[in-house]
C-alpha cells in the first residue's frame, strides 16, 4: 500500500514550513508538496503548531496518515539532552523540539540538520545516485551565507557522539577569519562564507560589494583577485581536512557560493595541494536538487 511505503519530509525554514511526501525509498516520486509560512516571531509554541497544521492539511490531501516522518532542522539536536542547539532560528535553542514534535502528532518524528538533509538527498535521489551509485561516504557542504556539512553513510546521516558530525563550518580554519557567531574565531564560515567574503573585500578596498560581481571584476580590480585567491586557497586547505580525516567516496558542494565555477577546477586544484596522498581523485561535485534537497533529504531520515 502507499500509505505504508510513503516517506513524509518537513523541512522547517526562518520563513517558510514545506511539506513533501515521496512515494516510497524505491520510488521516491512526489506525490504531494505543499508549504506555510513559519510565523517564526510568534515563538517556539506556535512553530510547533504551524508544523502540526501543515501534516494535519498534508494528511487531508492526500487521503492517508504518516506513519513516521522526517524533519530537516537549522541547528541539531544533542543526542544526550533531547534539546536543540546551534539554531540560528533563536527561539527553537534548548527546547526539546523532536519530543514535543511526538507528543503533538503522535508518531516517531526523526530530525536533521539542514546541511544533513542536504546530503541524504543528494546520495538517495540527487547526484550521487546518478553519477556514482556505489558510494558508501558522502560528504556534503553547504557553502552560503553560512557554511555547513553533512555526513552519510550506507544512506545514512552519521549524527555523531554530540550531534555535530560534518560540522565543517565551524572547525578551526585561520585566524584571519575573526569571530564567529558560535564564540570561536577563524571558524571556516568566517573565511568562505559569501558575507565572509564580501567582508574581506571590503576591508582591503573599503567598498562594498556583491559576491558575484567579485567574482565577475577580478580581472580588473585586484582587491576582488585578492579575495578570489583567498577563497580558492581556503577552500584547499578546508577541504583538504575532510578528505584527510574521513576520504569520502564523493563530495558534493552546494549553497550561492558553491556556484561558483572554479572551484571545480582551481578550487580541486588547492584541495590536491593539501591533502596527504600523491592524488587525490575524490569527485567535488556540484548537486542536482535545488532547493528541493531539504524536503527530500528529510523525507528519507524515515526510510
Amino acid at each position: 500500500m502507499a500509505d505504508q511505503k510513503a516517506l513524509w519530509g518537513i523541512d522547517l525554514g526562518g520563513t517558510k514550513i514545506e511539506g513533501v511526501i515521496l512515494k516510497s525509498k524505491e520510488k521516491p516520486e512526489v506525490l504531494l508538496r505543499k508549504r506555510i509560512d513559519t510565523e517564526a516571531d510568534q515563538g517556539y509554541e506556535h512553530i510547533t503548531q504551524r508544523i502540526k497544521l501543515l501534516v494535519s492539511q498534508m494528511a487531508e490531501e492526500i487521503g492517508f496518515q504518516p506513519k513516521s516522518i522526517g524533519i530537516g532542522t537549522p541547528g541539531s539536536t544533542d543526542p544526550e539532552s533531547g534539546l536543540l542547539k546551534n539554531s540560528n532560528s533563536t527561539s527553537l535553542n534548548h527546547k526539546p523540539l523532536r519530543q514535543d514534535l511526538e507528543k503533538l502528532l503522535n508518531i516517531p518524528v526523526f530530525m536533521a540538520n539542514d546541511a544533513n538533509c542536504f546530503a541524504v538527498a543528494e546520495t538517495q535521489m540527487g547526484i550521487v545516485k546518478d553519477q556514482f551509485p556505489k558510494s558508501e561516504v558522502v560528504f556534503g557542504v553547504i557553502m552560503g551565507s553560512g557554511v555547513g556539512g553533512g555526513l552519510v553513510i550506507n544512506g545514512k546521516v552519521w549524527n555523531g557522539k554530540h550531534g555535530i558530525a560534518g560540522e565543517w563550518g565551524h572547525i578551526f580554519l585561520d585566524e584571519d577569519g575573526g569571530d564567529c557567531y558560535c564564540g570561536k574565531y577563524g571558524c571556516v564560515e568566517t573565511i568562505l562564507a559569501g558575507k565572509s567574503l564580501e567582508r574581506y573585500y571590503k576591508r582591503i578596498s573599503g567598498k562594498d560589494k556583491k559576491l558575484k560581481n567579485i567574482i565577475a571584476d577580478k580581472s580588473d580590480d585586484e582587491f576582488a583577485q585578492k579575495t578570489y585567491d583567498r577563497l580558492i586557497h581556503f577552500f584547499g586547505k578546508g577541504l583538504s581536512v575532510i578528505v584527510n580525516v574521513i576520504d569520502p567516496d564523493v563530495i558534493i558542494i552546494g549553497g550561492g557560493v558553491g556556484n561558483i565555477p572554479h572551484l571545480y577546477d582551481e578550487g580541486v586544484e588547492s584541495v590536491k595541494q593539501f591533502t596527504f596522498n600523491p592524488d587525490m581523485k575524490t569527485p567535488i561535485v556540484k548537486p542536482k536538487l535545488g532547493d528541493s534537497a531539504g524536503v527530500f533529504g528529510a523525507a528519507f531520515l524515515t526510510a
